[in-house]
């Protein structure tokens, strides 16, 4: 470790602790991997996972998507550890794994219990002397009040990773961006629950932030042959740290939009969607979630009826983000009448609509078509709002059939190819927000004085801030590792661990940030008061906690581990 240490007696892990932790989170993955090949067992019908036997599972499911997601946080931040590393980075490292192996270890005892395995396996791990050592330099309390004065002095830099020059200037340039134009704005559309002004949007558009998944080719800024994932979190963290909802949020619905067109659409609706979508004109919102149905796709009943020329469409949209201001709408629509069909009988209409800047609205057409639009009052997350959307015989043309007549039925497919990047993109979000509350909460710490002394000098003070700030680091590190597994054409199974764990993680460290503000925490004029209620939507879409954990994660690691097709996706 270099010698910063220096400056936080104690701060220095050791490369013992170091070589005790990398050797429990060995033993835990072996554990972790029985545990998963066991209980996918007991799921097995014929050679296959059965879904009523999963369901029977959902606890240990449950269990065993969330120890997945800690260990390989845990594995990602102490392979990151080098020898030349700051010593804060290994301290903050062996923290984050001394509580994530607790958490793994309590978590496989259901997996165990529910999979019939002997318990000993587990309470050996706990027994040796690397979870002691471990502990102690991880978690003991003279380290954490030592971390906690590293994290003080940091100003949030935490969990630092490598970037090319391209990747670097764009970090420098949209976290400029993000505290010069976007910070000072946030408060009052929060508050006011403003729609997102031109004010930002604008020199959004210029900077391109619309076509970060988009080709070059089509006038936007990812490369040709392949993508660039990285680039999409760095912009997203960045713009996050200012506002989740005005925006940090604002290149989702381009990522899946765009996404399902390069997967799909015919090269016609690509050469005339994706240069629009790049230059932020039209905006664009997706409409999937409908009041009777959720995160179940499979089950959406939103009808579309053929007619001349193009589709009658009837029925309810609702969490549509984004859908006032939007000029195209992406919907997932019915369009076999056959319901048993399922996910196989949904196509991807694109329904264009005037831009309208209020929190209703109404368009009608000439042959009687309507659509109309009311905001959903939210606690947090506003700026875009997300409307109930209502579809009266609403006409849309058969050129906007994403795919046209070899799309129909192909919607659920060229809706998840988005979701992978929108996995991510989220992940981004909720690191940047989680930075943007530890920031505020170390000023505040410097600034407050309690019984005389500075808030940030007080141990407990520290011991929050340390888990603060390595819960930040770990969540980072992991994003922008599985960014990189993206771009090379891997990491599907672990961008839905890196969302699953960074969301729930936002929630956390902005509950902490708000707790050290205390009274001030709880007023609207105080920044952090914003990261809290908008952290909270984090793990309720771009795939709600419980349905990632169950039917994607859990599923997923058994597939993998059983050898099974579909493994990982």
């Amino acid at each position: 470790m270099k010698d910063d240490a220096r400056a936080c007696p104690g701060l220095d892990p050791g490369t013992a602790a170091l070589a005790a932790a990398r050797r429990l989170l060995g033993g835990v993955r072996a554990a972790f991997d029985a545990g998963t090949l066991a209980l996918g067992r007991q799921c097995l019908s014929n050679g296959r996972l059965d879904g009523r036997k999963l369901d029977q599972q959902q606890v240990a499911s449950f269990e065993l998507a969330w120890a997945g997601a800690d260990l390989l946080a845990s594995e990602t931040a102490l392979a990151a550890v080098a020898d030349d590393a700051p010593a804060i980075e290994g301290a903050l490292a062996l923290l984050f794994a001394a509580d994530a192996v607790a958490s793994v270890l309590d978590k496989l005892e259901t997996v165990y219990l529910e999979a019939g395995l002997d318990l000993a396996a587990l309470r050996q791990l706990r027994a040796g002397t690397d979870w002691d050592l471990l502990r102690a330099a991880g978690s003991g309390a003279r380290a954490l009040e030592a971390a906690g004065r590293a994290v003080a002095a940091s100003d949030g830099e935490l969990g630092p990773v490598a970037l090319d020059e391209q990747h670097a200037l764009a970090q420098d340039a949209f976290r400029r961006f993000a505290a010069d134009v976007v910070a000072p704005q946030a408060e009052a559309i929060h508050r006011h629950d403003r729609t997102v002004p031109e004010s930002l949007l604008q020199p959004l558009r210029e900077m391109g932030v619309f076509g970060l998944a988009i080709p070059e080719r089509f006038g936007g800024s990812s490369p040709n042959d392949r993508e660039d994932t990285l680039l999409m979190v760095v912009v997203t963290e960045a713009l996050s740290e200012g506002s989740l909802a005005a925006a940090g949020s604002l290149i989702t619905r381009p990522e899946i939009l765009s996404r399902a067109l390069m997967a799909g659409g015919t090269e016609a609706q690509k050469a005339s969607w994706l240069p629009r979508l790049a230059a932020g004109d039209p905006l664009c919102a997706i409409a999937i979630t409908e009041p009777d149905y959720g995160s179940d796709v499979a089950g959406l009943a939103l009808r579309g009826t053929k007619v001349e020329g193009g589709w009658r469409l009837t029925g309810a949209k609702t969490w549509c983000t984004f859908a006032g201001k939007a000029g195209v709408l992406m919907v997932v629509t019915r369009t076999h009448p056959d319901r048993s069909l399922g996910h196989k009988g949904l196509s991807l209409l694109l329904v264009e609509k005037p831009s309208f800047d209020t929190h209703e609205f109404s368009v009608e057409q000439e042959g009687g078509g309507r659509l109309t639009g009311r905001a959903i009052p939210t606690i947090g997350y506003r700026g875009m709002h997300s409307f109930d959307l209502s579809f009266e015989d609403f006409f849309v043309p058969d050129a906007n059939v994403v795919g046209g007549e070899a799309g129909l039925g192909q919607g659920f497919y060229l809706t998840m190819a988005g979701m992978v990047g929108g996995r991510m993109q989220t992940a981004a979000r909720a690191c940047g927000v989680m930075r943007a509350a530890l920031r505020a909460a170390i000023r505040y710490g410097h600034d407050r004085k309690v019984f005389g002394s500075p808030l940030v000098d007080f141990p407990l003070t520290q011991a929050k801030l340390a888990r603060m700030g390595a819960r930040l680091a770990a969540c980072r590190r992991l994003a922008y590792r599985v960014a990189g597994l993206i771009d090379a054409g891997q990491g599907r199974m672990e961008a839905s661990l890196v969302k699953l764990l960074a969301c729930r993680s936002a929630e956390m460290v902005t509950r902490e940030a708000l707790q050290l503000h205390g009274g001030m925490g709880y007023a609207e004029e105080t920044p952090v008061s914003r990261y809290f209620v908008d952290a909270r939507v984090l793990s309720i879409f771009e795939g709600a906690e419980e349905t990632l954990a169950l039917k994607v994660v859990a599923r997923g690691l058994m597939e993998r581990a059983l050898g099974l097709a579909g493994a990982g996706a």
